[in-house]
């Protein structure tokens, strides 16, 4: 093997086959071979052996707001990448709103990219936005390098992107499933939610009334009816409604190309655990009741839910109001999401297998990320060296996104994050992060 320059050794690496003790080889930026622990080491090549540490391929989280340029105070790329990089992340996808402009343009990607490119990380691609009027720019967005097009059908919060009614989701999911490009939807219906008591205050119960399953439920009815109509790719974002799972299911066995997406914060907090005032932990859709995320877990556990990211939506301070309906509703969770999933899937007798499928696999998946998701030969050499019996406790002060507002604070979590690898380079160890080396990474096909 000429040309290896390092061999990552543990006795728990991750792969598709399994756990199981190996020596991962790279040669430039990518995995020239997985071997067993004790095969020959090319010579010249240096060796990083992690003991009992577990070798994870690194995660992928395709649903990240940046917020930059234009709300940069919220966010912005060099914050939000370190922040994913601490947390054993090494590719994400940014979403095509609160920034400001809006990714629905061509010009308006390459604003973005303009401004992300000497900021980053990990490797980060881009979503486009599919709103009522830029249904004539999706196919040239799509030629430009967007991984899909994000749509809502409520209202999103902010003006500069409007929602689809169901004329213009037909209109514009018709153009992309003309070029066989992926629209991504935040799926809660705008009649329902118009229905639902009008709230607020600080109570949790009144914020979680206004937002109701059903609303959640008949949006993501009409959109299974589109892409069946139209044989068009659609993907559900953060699910939060385990009443939905049924429809998915049935929807999946019926041909129907779909899938669907949950958060860490529905799958490890709960309705019932939220303070009044507390808005942090607000989001759209809300966090709902235990009983109904042991449903999400079970859809995880059986394939109906396909990938688990972040949605890490942040906002400044001083909008999170301790009034549930007017403060912003987003959480942030970019560094914590791997310790939170794992915290919670090891109490319910999931491995880390799991959670690499979950969290790496899945979303290379939904992306078209053919050379990142798994350590295996040709794919980038990407990965999160994890402790996975260790415990810490979330100190907003030690995160390193922009404004250190999380509904973690305080949790102690399992897992912890040693080292995180790039395309063979390491760029963290032990929270220390080196230079910016990620880049900007484009569909491929």
């Amino acid at each position: 093997m000429a040309d290896v320059h390092l061999v990552v050794r543990s006795t728990r690496v991750v792969t598709p086959e399994g756990t199981r003790a190996a020596s991962v080889v790279v040669r430039g930026e990518r995995i020239a071979a997985v071997l067993p622990y004790d095969a020959e080491i090319p010579a010249g090549a240096r060796i990083e052996d992690f003991g009992d540490d577990v070798v994870l391929p690194g995660l992928v989280d395709t649903h990240v707001h940046v917020n930059d340029p234009g709300r940069t105070a919220w966010e912005g790329f060099w914050t939000a990448t370190r922040a994913a990089a601490a947390g054993g992340i090494t590719t994400l996808v940014d979403m095509p709103l609160n920034s400001l402009p809006p990714t629905t343009t061509v010009d308006h990607l390459r604003t973005k990219q303009r401004t992300a490119e000497p900021k980053v990380h990990v490797d980060t691609g881009f979503w486009g936005g599919a709103i009522p009027d830029n249904a004539d720019d999706l196919h040239a967005l799509h030629d430009a390098g967007v991984f899909g097009f994000k749509c809502f059908l409520s209202p999103s919060g902010v003006e500069e992107f409007p929602e689809l009614d169901q004329e213009q989701l037909a209109r514009s999911l018709a153009v992309i499933a003309g070029f066989d490009g992926l629209l991504i939807v935040h799926a809660e219906d705008p009649h329902h939610l118009a229905a639902a008591p009008a709230f607020s205050g600080p109570a949790y119960t009144g914020f979680l009334a206004s937002r109701p399953r059903d609303a959640e439920n008949t949006a993501i009815g009409l959109l299974i009816e589109q892409a069946r109509r139209l044989n068009a790719r659609v993907h559900v974002l953060h699910l939060s409604s385990g009443d939905a799972l049924p429809l998915i299911a049935k929807a999946k066995a019926d041909g129907v190309r779909i899938t669907v997406e949950s958060c860490p914060h529905f799958l490890s907090l709960t309705a019932e655990e939220v303070p009044d005032g507390a808005t942090e932990f607000k989001c759209c859709p809300p966090i709902r009741e235990a009983a109904n995320q042991d449903v999400l877990w079970q859809g995880l556990a059986d394939g109906t839910i396909d990938c688990v990211v972040s949605d890490h939506s942040p906002c400044t301070t001083d909008l999170k109001t301790p009034d549930f309906g007017t403060a912003w509703g987003g959480i942030s969770s970019l560094q914590l999401g791997l310790p939170v999933i794992w915290t919670e899937a090891r109490k319910r007798g999931h491995g880390l297998e799991d959670v690499a499928r979950w969290m790496s696999a899945g979303p290379a998946g939904l992306a078209g990320l053919d050379r990142k998701g798994a350590i295996e030969a040709g794919r980038d050499a990407d990965f999160a060296v994890f402790a996975p019996d260790e415990t810490f406790t979330v100190d907003p002060a030690e995160l390193h996104h922009r404004n250190q507002v999380t509904a973690y604070a305080g949790r102690t979590l399992h897992g912890v994050v040693k080292s995180t690898w790039l395309r063979g380079r390491r760029i963290v160890e032990n929270g220390t992060l080196a230079e910016p080396s990620g880049r900007l990474i484009e569909r491929s096909t």
